[in-house]
């Protein structure tokens, strides 16, 4: 009898390692829009710039509307491509600035990386973001066979500069090399992702799944001296904005939905698409009313990037598959930028429970079945630097720290107040509110707000529910005692980009005894 069960047990083992074989594993698409905020896209309600590609996917897909990303860009994508909280990367005080010597620490595995043992061929184009102080800590070092794009937070769509800390320098990477810049001189940055990412699809090797990160410079604004750059063929459009930032940046908007309609068409075209899931979401909440030099909009929700509130944090996104389950639907369930790698990486074939110290959860059966999330509260960020944090938990939020500078709500600028779609669809993806008050004020201790009643964080609730603070109070505690400390060095003068044929590019040595390095807890 015992010789029957090893038989039984082989039989089961081999059936087993052929059915995960030959199970079709999933092409990943990640697009990732720069600073866009919650009202840019038409999918949300608004009719002041259209954006008919990415509303066709997010009307097929499913559109998150309580999905929650950190209110800055490097911590975001350090969680989209960690599954890890950046509490518990060191990413949790700014963005890395240019010359400043650190980034996503070397220990740390990103999705490309989690793919690769499981026959992924993983490309990435645009902007990176997470550290370039070092060779080792760029993209094709860290998961991906091949990188198009730029180090920096920001630069020129046209001349591919970044002006930083009083320096200047050019930033555009092919892998390792250095695009020559006679190839990218005028061209438009929107354009050259967007032609490169098609390129990769038109060109992959269909015998193995494809993972493509495509983290686009749009919408972020540019160099001081012309932030708001857009072709002026795409500006002509919105005549109807009279306000001319608002108005380039519609036209940045334009290019970007462009963007998605070409990728989209590739992917149809190479008969990936059936057997593709495509994310698309922003890093942030959008810049509103000039706020970083860019004039995005995140009506009815309150604040702006780089803040807790509303209009920082809560993303603008959607899942589109065919692989759904259920499709065309608004989800409200509750999913955090960090639940993205177990759910992609099991999808993928992998055991995300085999994987150490994630803080994301693998939320697949919310988005492809509309089931609940296992999700129930998110950590929208502690910061001990500058004395701000705030926690969601159930319905309700609690902020702490935060004082009064950009916490208003700040219309569209550049056209009356719009009419909603009446689509349907649109209408239950839309946030509605009352007419914000005249008068606001931070929260210098805390303040508790009912997301669920009241999304546009109109009424502080915080003395009426004690006992809900105090508990959230002791969940922010808890998270507290698991944070390592925050990187943040100052700027290296050995960064300056004049010593490098004035092109921003990697200073240091692996080598190199480096501080700031940190160990997972």
């Amino acid at each position: 009898m015992a010789v029957h069960w090893s038989v039984l047990y082989l039989v089961l083992s081999l059936y087993v390692v052929m059915y995960v074989s030959c199970s079709k594993q999933p092409n990943i698409v990640i697009i990732v829009a720069d600073d866009l905020g919650w009202d840019d896209v038409s999918f949300h309600g608004s009719n002041q710039i259209p954006t008919p590609n990415i509303d066709k996917l997010a009307h097929s897909g499913v559109i998150l509307n309580n999905y929650y990303v950190s209110p800055i860009c490097t911590p975001t994508r350090s969680a989209l491509l960690t599954g890890r909280h950046p509490i518990h990367t060191g990413l949790q005080h700014s963005v890395i600035t240019s010359g400043q010597p650190y980034g996503l620490n070397l220990n740390e595995t990103t999705l490309a990386e989690y793919l690769k043992p499981l026959g992924y061929s993983s490309h990435m184009v645009g902007k990176w973001h997470l550290g370039f102080y070092m060779k080792e800590a760029t993209p094709t070092y860290r998961g991906f066979q091949s990188y198009y794009g730029y180090y920096n937070g920001k630069k020129d769509y046209y001349d591919h500069t970044d002006d930083s800390n009083g320096w200047w320098g050019y930033d555009f990477r092919d892998s390792m090399n250095i695009v020559p810049r006679n190839e990218t001189f005028g061209l438009y940055s929107t354009e050259l992702f967007t032609k490169r990412a098609v390129k990769v699809i038109e060109t992959h090797d269909t015998s193995t799944p494809l993972f493509l990160y495509l983290a686009h410079q749009a919408v972020h604004s540019a160099n001081p001296e012309d932030p708001l750059q857009a072709p002026p063929e795409a500006v002509y459009q919105f005549t109807n904005i009279w306000n001319p930032h608002r108005r380039n940046f519609a036209g940045m908007v334009s290019k970007l939905d462009e963007s998605v309609g070409q990728v989209t068409a590739a992917l149809e075209k190479s008969g990936l698409m059936d057997n593709t899931i495509i994310l698309f979401t922003t890093d942030n909440g959008g810049p509103a009313n000039g706020f970083d030099m860019n004039y995005a909009s995140n009506w009815p929700l309150r604040g702006v990037k780089a803040t807790h509130w509303e209009g920082g944090v809560r993303g603008t996104g959607f899942i589109y598959s065919k692989l759904l389950e259920k499709s065309g639907y608004v989800n409200t369930e509750m999913l955090h930028v960090c639940d993205f790698v177990p759910t992609l990486y099991d999808l993928a074939g992998g055991n995300s429970s085999q994987l150490k110290y994630l803080d994301g959860m693998n939320v697949w059966s919310t988005l492809s079945a509309g089931k609940t999330s296992p999700r129930t509260e998110i950590l929208h960020n502690i910061d001990p630097l500058e004395g701000r944090s705030a926690i969601r938990v159930g319905r309700y939020k609690l902020i702490v720290g935060s004082n009064a500078a950009w916490a208003g709500w700040y219309h569209p600028s550049g056209s009356l107040p719009d009419e909603r779609s009446p689509s349907p669809l649109k209408n239950s993806a839309a946030v509605e509110c009352a007419p914000p008050p005249d008068k606001f004020t931070g929260c210098p201790t805390y303040c508790l707000f009912d997301i669920q009643t009241d999304p546009c964080e109109y009424t502080d609730i915080a003395d009426q529910y004690p006992e809900t603070v105090e508990y959230m109070l002791k969940r922010l505690a808890y998270y507290n005692s698991t944070m390592v400390p925050p990187l943040h060095p100052p700027v290296d003068p050995n960064a300056n980009p004049k010593l490098f044929d004035y092109t921003w590019s990697p200073w240091l040595n692996l080598t190199d005894q480096l501080p700031h390095f940190v160990k997972i807890p």
